[in-house]
C-alpha cells in the first residue's frame, strides 16, 4: 500500500535486436554511492530469464506521452509480441549494457545486476548504476541543470496512471530561514 510508485519500462536483452521490454512498478533506489537501484519481477514474466541470463537491464522513466505504450508493455507478453513494435517505442544500442533503452525516456538508466534475492512472488535484482543516458532538450545549455521536472513524469496507483502534480517545494524548504 506504498503509492503512488513509478511506473517504469525495463528494458533487457542480449543485443538491440534480441530484446523485449516490460512494465515494473516495484523499483527505486537502494544506495548513493555506490549508485545502486533494484526492480522486482516475477519469474513467470518473459523478460525474467533475459535479465537473469544477461544480469543487465536498463531502467526508462516514463512520461504521460508514453501512457499508452507503458500500459500495453505491461500486459502483454514479449513471447507473443514484438513490443518495439507494437508500442511504437524506438530502442537506442546501450551505452554499457547490451540491451538497449528506450528513445522516448526523458532519463534511462543502464544497470548491472549484483545479486538476485528471491521474496516469494517476485524476486529482487540488485543493480550498480553503470550510466545515466538524459533526454539533452532537459538539460539547460547555460548551467547544465538537469529539468526532469519538465518531461511530464507519470506514476502509477493502484492500477492507475497519473500525470505527476505541481511542484511543492524543495528539500529542505520547510527549515530554511527567510
Amino acid at each position: 500500500m506504498i503509492y503512488p510508485l513509478p511506473a517504469v519500462i525495463v528494458t533487457c536483452g542480449a543485443s538491440t535486436d534480441e530484446s523485449n521490454m516490460l512494465t515494473v512498478a516495484w523499483t527505486g533506489t537502494i544506495c548513493t554511492d555506490p549508485a545502486m537501484c533494484y526492480i522486482s519481477v516475477r519469474p513467470e514474466r518473459h523478460s525474467y530469464q533475459m535479465i537473469r541470463s544477461n544480469m543487465e537491464f536498463t531502467i526508462n522513466l516514463t512520461t504521460e506521452a508514453m501512457a499508452r505504450a507503458t500500459d500495453w508493455a505491461g500486459v502483454r507478453s514479449g513471447a507473443g509480441y514484438d513490443k518495439w513494435k507494437e508500442t511504437g517505442l524506438t530502442p537506442e544500442k546501450g551505452r554499457l549494457v547490451a540491451c538497449p533503452s528506450v528513445k522516448e525516456s526523458p532519463l534511462s538508466i543502464e544497470c548491472r545486476v549484483r545479486e538476485i534475492v528471491h521474496l516469494g512472488s517476485h524476486d529482487m535484482f540488485i543493480a550498480e548504476v553503470l550510466c545515466l543516458l538524459a533526454d539533452e532538450a532537459l538539460i539547460d545549455p547555460e548551467t547544465g541543470a538537469f529539468h526532469l521536472d519538465r518531461a511530464g513524469l507519470m506514476a502509477y496507483s493502484h492500477g492507475n496512471y497519473y500525470g505527476l502534480g505541481s511542484h511543492l517545494g524543495r528539500f529542505g524548504w520547510s527549515v530554511r530561514k527567510k
